[in-house]
């Protein structure tokens, strides 16, 4: 999509908000979680890092703030954002890992509680509150702090708004030098151990894989991988001690928002669809044709699971045990 106008400049005033997200994009790749971190600050962002007018463009906020900061080290930017965000009540990060690193070095630079791991956050007339998930979202506090606070919102918590030909302001951040931390590299996370709420690619397997053999569930993240995906689970095979509850998808598990979800086997229960968000694709693979995992997805392949994954890896060139 496009927007409307995207306006240059070489400062920013303070903002004079009272919610706004923060949003670090690299290389115009929008995080998990960005377009719901956006909703929950009321459709205003403030987009930081590499390709941020592109991003901008995606995300469709109705009023976005874009500044290049590719090279800003993470003390220096957080020194550089406490006078454009200081007369921001609440402030959102999506949870995602750079959302993450940034949250407590900019409720420190502002001398400001920090959230972490919110599902809700609103301001009202006694201050900012925070609904926070605690024991693997098991529980959920709220919170409340007269003072204006950062919040980090989970993935996977509401929906994001519909886009909007909204106006960008291009801006220049004067990112003051000194000691900071200097970043040497950055590692492409490994498809098998990252976590489920940062993945863009999800392989889901269900009872219906009708496998309980060790080798099965290391082909399956073998064939996961080689899709760039990571792999999930429903309750009933972390149940069984077939995968860890780590992997667990749904209301008692893990929430994800994923670009592609593919099922394998996965019947489709509310407990599990609960955790799924709002995933750009789903691909379901199971033998009922009227589950509600195929009738939620946008292609439904009405085959064995286990055959499918065994052609998938032949397919891929994944060898098997």
């Amino acid at each position: 999509m496009s927007v409307q106008s995207v306006h240059r400049g070489t400062e920013t005033a303070p903002l004079q908000l009272s919610r706004l997200a923060v949003v670090v994009v690299r290389n115009g790749v929008l995080p998990v979680g960005a377009g719901e971190a956006v909703a929950e600050a009321g459709g205003r962002v403030l987009l930081l890092g590499s390709g941020t007018v592109q991003a901008a463009q995606e995300l469709g906020a109705p009023r976005a703030w874009a500044a290049d900061t590719v090279g800003a080290a993470p003390a220096g930017l957080s020194a550089a954002l406490v006078p454009v965000l200081e007369n921001v009540q609440l402030l959102v990060l999506p949870a995602s890992p750079d959302g993450r690193d940034l949250a407590p070095r900019l409720a420190a630079a502002l001398d400001r509680p920090l959230l972490a791991g919110a599902t809700r956050a609103d301001v009202d007339e006694e201050g900012v509150v925070a609904v926070l998930a605690r024991l693997e979202g098991r529980l959920e506090v709220e919170v409340r702090t007269t003072e204006p606070a950062v919040v980090t919102l989970l993935p996977g918590c509401r929906n994001p708004l519909p886009a909007s030909n909204g106006e960008v302001l291009e801006v220049l951040l004067d990112v003051p030098p000194g000691v900071d931390a200097e970043r040497l590299a950055v590692l492409e996370p490994d498809p098998e151990t990252m976590d489920l709420a940062d993945a863009r690619r999800v392989v889901g397997v269900g009872a219906g894989l009708g496998a309980k053999d060790p080798e099965t569930f290391d082909l399956l993240r073998a064939v996961a991988a080689r899709l760039g995906a990571t792999t999930g689970a429903t309750r009933v095979v972390t149940d069984a001690g077939w995968m860890g509850h780590e992997r667990q998808i749904g209301t008692t598990g893990i929430a994800v928002d994923p670009d592609l979800y593919l099922a394998l086997g996965v019947a489709g229960a509310s407990q599990h669809t609960g955790g799924l968000g709002s995933p750009r694709h789903v691909v379901s693979v199971n033998t009922d044709p009227s589950c509600p995992m195929t009738a939620m997805a946008d292609l439904g392949l009405v085959t064995d699971a286990h055959g499918l994954l065994l052609e998938l890896a032949d397919r891929l060139g994944v060898a098997r045990a």
